[in-house]
């Protein structure tokens, strides 16, 4: 299994998922271009995807979904609660191919099964991402809103995960965002900080954790070395970090 993010945080949400020989894209929240040709540059087609899965409807993952479709053909799975908010407030444009999903159901691509998790984030019918290639299971698991029941059961069962770990307490206290939107982000359905990510991680993950990718890092109200920091100093070495950037995409990671 294979997971690249081609772009994480506010500005924008994409990530390549290769399993079982299904090819993947969670989110479609950067344009067509970007997502063409950073996944060209590790000699990868856009072309080959077989699905487009949307997470939440809110602008940073769902803005480009019609575009994905249009471009390249590729079918968009989305809850259709999601898919009408989404659309009335963004210019999606035509969509032809949905294939809507319930939320909390199981999707299937040959052998590899993509469970969707709903989430308490403020999007509508919000949901987080499993994929399980009968080996190996990777989850998908940003804009949570909280540490919700059963979340450290999932990420238990992980052998990867890619995690949000949005802001640091004090920079969003001493920030210049307004009260009103401090309060949504720190609130419970707004996002995990980074210490309630690697607090997380500390009490789910299990020994068959081969590494975690902290995701969705705020740009006014965390620093990339921040979020390192924080979860070394909470889960020490016992397995590798990555990051996601927000304007770039990761190397592959191998699970």
């Amino acid at each position: 299994m294979k997971v690249i993010s081609l772009q994480s945080g506010s500005n924008g949400n994409c990530y390549y998922v290769q399993a079982g020989g299904v090819r993947l894209l969670v989110d479609a929240g950067i344009s067509g271009k970007q997502a063409q040709e950073r996944l060209a540059r590790h000699g990868l087609d856009i072309r080959e995807v077989q699905a487009v899965l949307i997470s939440h409807d809110h602008r940073d993952h769902s803005r480009s979904m019609g575009i994905y479709q249009r471009k390249f053909g590729l079918p968009v799975h989305v809850t259709a609660r999601t898919l009408d908010a989404a659309q009335r407030w963004q210019q999606l444009g035509p969509l032809e191919d949905i294939r809507p999903f319930k939320a909390g159901s199981v999707l299937r691509f040959g052998e590899v099964s993509v469970e969707t998790i709903p989430t308490p984030h403020d999007g509508v019918d919000g949901v987080v991402f499993v994929v399980d290639d009968g080996h190996r299971r990777l989850g998908i698991l940003t804009d949570l809103g909280h540490v919700f029941d059963g979340l450290v059961a999932v990420i238990g069962s992980l052998d990867a995960v890619v995690l949000e770990s949005n802001y640091d307490p004090e920079m969003l206290r001493d920030g210049p965002y307004p009260p009103f939107l401090k309060r949504r982000i720190r609130g419970p359905g707004g996002h995990l900080s980074n210490f309630e990510a690697a607090e997380l991680l500390e009490a789910a993950a299990s020994p068959r954790l081969r590494w975690a990718c902290l995701a969705h890092l705020s740009e006014e109200n965390n620093f990339p070395e921040l979020a390192l920091r924080t979860h070394r100093h909470v889960v020490g070495r016992r397995f590798p970090l990555h990051l996601a950037g927000r304007h770039e995409a990761t190397d592959v990671l191998e699970v």
